[in-house]
């Protein structure tokens, strides 16, 4: 409903304090007002309280994703990474780190630039840079000719490029220079992030928090060796840093990337610290057919991506379906999966306005049915169509 002070929602609201099985949503301008019982709504208003809408949860984040519905975030074009931007806004994830793939260094850094004008609007809530210091062992689809060691004056001419609008950056510690680079990003307000790793357990321990700079683990199981009682390697690293609440870990929550046995595990051993990601690239949302991640060709076949080695080349999956992933398949209560996609995400990134309905937050919103499909998205205020 939308009344002469604003804009109304009313349904099952679920927020980082927790769910309000029946629960009013006060929306001024761009930001949330207050999030009250619909028993209390009615004791301050003369109207009539708005129609029950259903499940109201914040705008989801997404922190991990390189494009979507055939457009990519690895472009020096802005229209492209907007639409792309866009079309993540229109399936509900209302903030998205924009994702750039290990390619030349003058391509990035030059990718970087045309990010950070949709970072300055608004369209994209900064960039999340994956490679190139990466391991070649576990590159996935990673092209495995533009891999090197870390290099601080590549690192600086990121971040002159991104001018504050680079959020988070990817990095495999077993790489000569590791320890350097990260400090060097964490002294310039970049979250570390650690992956695509073949690693030991300690050494990948002792690259996170409170020994290391990392506080987020990349798509945790994925671009790692499997987990082994012998040999624990990052994946028993990134959880035990998890539980201790050390660090963040993402699970690419498409139903493909891990088993839902896998995410019930994640979500069992730290529940707070989980954050779905798509890892989204340009054929989320389209069909089957060739497309592109970074300088390498991908085949998407029944939905699944992958470059002509055999590695899987993202997902072509949206938040809301790994939402929907977690409830379903891994058991997950639907407080733990909201915040996986909300306010866990936002606090990894350092994301201070979004994840959450609170008063003074950016009035981001998806409205679910019962089965949690999306009704609709409201983003700064506004309806999307």
């Amino acid at each position: 409903m939308t009344g002469r002070r604003g804009l109304e929602l009313r349904g099952r609201v679920v927020t980082r304090a927790g769910v309000l099985e029946d629960g009013v949503v006060s929306i001024r301008g761009e930001r949330v007002a207050a999030v009250r019982p619909a028993t209390e709504w009615a004791t301050t208003h003369r109207e009539l309280p708005p129609e029950y809408a259903g499940t109201i949860v914040p705008g989801l984040v997404d922190i991990h994703t390189h494009g979507g519905f055939g457009h990519r975030f690895d472009t020096e074009d802005p229209a492209e990474a907007r639409a792309a931007a866009a079309f993540h806004h229109r399936r509900g994830s209302t903030s998205v780190l924009a994702s750039l793939v290990t390619a030349a260094p003058d391509t990035m850094v030059a990718q970087a630039a045309t990010l950070r004008t949709l970072a300055a609007d608004g369209a994209i809530a900064g960039i999340h840079v994956e490679g190139p210091f990466l391991s070649r062992t576990r590159c996935g689809a990673h092209d495995l000719g533009c891999l090197i060691d870390p290099d601080p004056a590549l690192i600086d001419r990121l971040l002159r490029a991104a001018e504050g609008s680079l959020r988070v950056m990817t990095l495999a510690p077993e790489r000569a220079g590791f320890d350097t680079a990260a400090k060097q990003l964490a002294d310039s307000g970049v979250v570390v992030a650690v992956g695509h790793s073949d690693s030991s357990f300690a050494r990948f321990r002792a690259a996170l928090s409170p020994e290391g700079s990392a506080t987020l683990v990349t798509h945790l199981a994925n671009g790692m060796p499997p987990l082994h009682h012998r040999a624990p390697g990052p994946v028993a690293a990134g959880l035990v840093a998890a539980a201790e609440r050390q660090a963040f870990v993402e699970v690419i929550g498409d139903g493909v990337h891990v088993d839902s046995g896998f995410g019930a595990l994640v979500f069992a051993t730290a529940p707070d610290r989980v954050v779905l990601v798509t890892d989204a690239m340009q054929a989320a949302g389209m069909p089957d057919g060739q497309y592109r991640l970074g300088p390498r060709p991908v085949t998407v076949t029944d939905g699944v991506a992958r470059v002509p080695g055999g590695s899987l080349a993202g997902g072509t999956a949206t938040l809301l379906h790994c939402l929907r992933w977690a409830v379903r398949e891994c058991g997950v209560p639907l407080y733990d999966a909201v915040a996986a996609v909300t306010s866990t995400p936002a606090d990894a990134a350092g994301l201070d306005q979004v994840g959450d309905l609170r008063p003074g937050l950016y009035a981001d919103a998806a409205v679910l049915d019962d089965d949690l499909n999306l009704r609709r998205v409201l983003r700064r205020g506004r309806w999307l169509a």
